[in-house]
């Protein structure tokens, strides 16, 4: 026998779990499946030996989207905020130098020179004009600003954010809003405040955030609402579309198989499973979604007693440009962001290594990667002793690359999709990997096919 659903979500990371919630909200029996045994995707917190510790993002940026999700889960109060002001740092010359948080303190800081500065002025006051072909991040600071600039800034907040190479990412599809910036007042400055002024509603300055048990409370907030309403350890092996518009979905679990009819499907997994379900109803979907690489990255937690470590780790942490020769990416200081992520007397650091610059990190062994962490970051902080504790988790996909070509990528795939109404997509491939621009995306496309079955009836 077939079950019919009205909706089925494929995926159960943040983007399933928040499409999934929002359309049973809205009234409509959405049925959630992941092919894991647990939600939440690269979303993972756990306790070992008195460590809180994230396997994959960190923190998120607190939006209304992100505040109003929470406040209808009953969660908020379990929010923390990291202290705004604290400072990032930058490796320069084998030392920390704070980045300077503020345009005065930008320009009377030596991390930068002369002709770096003068060309920012430039683009406040002069007027540029943007190519019509796709650029990459690093051909536009170079063009705008300098190779300096690159270097030391754009690049490691770049691998920050992608762990990708800013001579292949695309601007426009990455980093968007400074592209529409340059193009609408051919300067970034300009555009940038003429966007911040069409904004109705108060300002607020980005915060960096979690949760008092770690991000994997909001995952547990969507996974105790949906109820039996997901399935884990349940994969999608097959999907076909029928003569009714409906979708046949063939959906196998430990306890067998069974076929699934649904009126919309939301394929909220990764590309690669994206396109091998997308191929048994149009091949080109498979071959547009398997043109989008990913970054590997490692996840390595190191846990020190406070007494030998040197560094007053007051911030965030620091990023690393690749011209300083290191293997790590960048650090984040848990501890000092968030209470109760180290026992007492005890510091929890985690770092990053990998990405599309070093491939080769990722598949170190684990107690490789710790040592090497370990090594690097050890002068920098003034640490004299070996850790207490590490974990390192291993992310084969971690990140999606938005690379030049990404923008004619998606709207090939949208196209393709549009042949089969009820089919949507959802991911951190679409409109950024943040949580926060996927939950946007996510409640965006629970929207759209809400809609699309109220007009099936």
């Amino acid at each position: 026998m077939t079950r019919h659903v009205p909706a089925l979500v494929v995926g159960g990371g943040i983007s399933g779990l928040v499409c999934a919630y929002a359309l049973r909200k809205s009234g409509i029996d959405a049925q959630l499946v992941e092919a894991s045994p647990r939600p939440g995707g690269v979303i993972n917190s756990v306790i070992r030996d008195g460590f809180l510790l994230e396997l994959g993002p960190q923190s998120f940026t607190g939006t209304p989207a992100v505040r109003e999700l929470c406040e209808d889960l009953g969660i908020s109060n379990e929010l923390l905020q990291a202290p705004p002001r604290a400072p990032r740092y930058i490796l320069i010359d084998g030392e920390l130098r704070p980045v300077p948080l503020s345009p005065p303190a930008f320009f009377m800081s030596s991390l930068i020179n002369s002709a770096t500065k003068w060309a920012l002025l430039r683009d406040i006051f002069g007027k540029s004009i943007p190519p019509d072909a796709d650029e990459s991040v690093a051909a536009f600071v170079r063009r705008k600003f300098s190779p300096q600039l690159l270097d030391r800034l754009v690049a490691p907040f770049v691998s920050g954010i992608y762990a990708g190479d800013p001579e292949r990412l695309s601007l426009r599809s990455s980093f968007p809003q400074l592209y529409e910036a340059e193009k609408a007042a051919g300067s970034i400055v300009r555009g940038m405040i003429r966007h911040a002024k069409s904004n109705k509603g108060p300002r607020e300055r980005p915060i960096l955030q979690s949760f008092r048990e770690g991000n994997e409370t909001l995952v547990r907030a969507l996974a105790n609402k949906l109820g039996p309403a997901l399935l884990t350890s349940t994969c999608v092996a097959g999907m076909s579309r029928q003569n009714d518009g409906s979708f046949q979905i063939h959906v196998e679990n430990n306890d067998g198989s069974e076929s699934v009819s649904a009126n919309s499907v939301i394929l909220a997994t990764p590309t690669d499973v994206t396109g091998r379900l997308l191929s048994q109803l149009d091949s080109p979907l498979e071959t547009q979604l398997s043109s989008i690489d990913y970054a590997a990255v490692a996840v390595v937690s190191l846990g020190y007693r406070k007494r030998d470590v040197g560094h007053p780790l007051n911030g965030f942490g620091f990023l690393v440009p690749r011209s300083a020769g290191l293997r790590v990416l960048g650090s984040v200081w848990n501890s000092s962001l968030f209470p109760g992520r180290a026992p007492e007397s005890h510091a929890l650091l985690t770092s990053f290594a990998g990405g599309t610059g070093d491939p080769a990190a990722a598949k170190l062994q684990p107690e490789e990667l710790a040592s090497l962490v370990h090594r690097e970051i050890s002068p920098l902080l003034s640490i004299r002793s070996e850790p207490v504790f590490s974990s390192v988790t291993i992310w084969a996909r971690a990140l999606p690359q938005y690379n030049l070509g990404h923008g004619d990528r998606l709207a090939a795939v949208s196209k393709l999709c549009s042949r089969f109404p009820g089919l949507w997509l959802t991911g951190n491939y679409l409109r950024g990997p943040a949580i926060g621009s996927c939950i946007d995306q996510a409640l965006t496309v629970a929207e759209e096919a809400g809609k699309h079955l109220a007009k099936r009836g």
